[in-house]
């Protein structure tokens, strides 16, 4: 299965930092089957959000549950995966929305559409390349995710 630690940008472009704390809800995801391709978790996904949002300081914190300032809403709704070939392009598709908890009023939303590939350089195990190709598929939507939100005047 993919890991949060592989799906967590290192670098995001911020154009800002809001000072408001925000929550997160993901959905979409699927768990990885014994034998399946490997597949994004909901719980995995959401811990790179909350890791990448924490090192990029887009907002001041996360809060667990409800009672963030903002609620952030990612869907994962495509996932295109190959089955086999030596270069692996995952291509993802997630529906991002952002709204304000006070009022409930939508501040942002967008489907955000991601690609990586991997190739027998990066792992020689078809499995391997599988799941780097998807963690980075994963990795880019967030970093254009956080990176259209800290443009955002909030």
């Amino acid at each position: 299965p993919t890991t949060s630690q592989g799906m967590t940008p290192t670098a995001i472009q911020t154009a800002a930092r809001h000072d408001k704390t925000v929550s997160l809800k993901v959905s979409g995801g699927q768990e990885t089957e014994a034998i399946g391709k490997s597949q994004i978790s909901n719980a995995a996904y959401a811990q790179a959000l909350t890791d990448a949002i924490n090192n990029s300081k887009v907002f001041s914190s996360v809060i667990q549950g409800d009672g963030g300032d903002y609620l952030l809403t990612v869907t994962i709704f495509n996932m295109d995966q190959p089955s086999f070939g030596l270069t692996f392009t995952v291509k993802m598709e997630a529906g991002w929305q952002l709204k304000r908890v006070s009022d409930g009023s939508m501040v942002w939303q967008e489907s955000i559409k991601s690609e990586n590939t991997a190739t027998t350089s990066d792992a020689f195990a078809a499995v391997t390349r599988l799941r780097l190709a998807t963690e980075g598929a994963a990795r880019k939507n967030i970093e254009q995710g956080l990176s259209r939100i800290s443009a955002l005047k909030l």
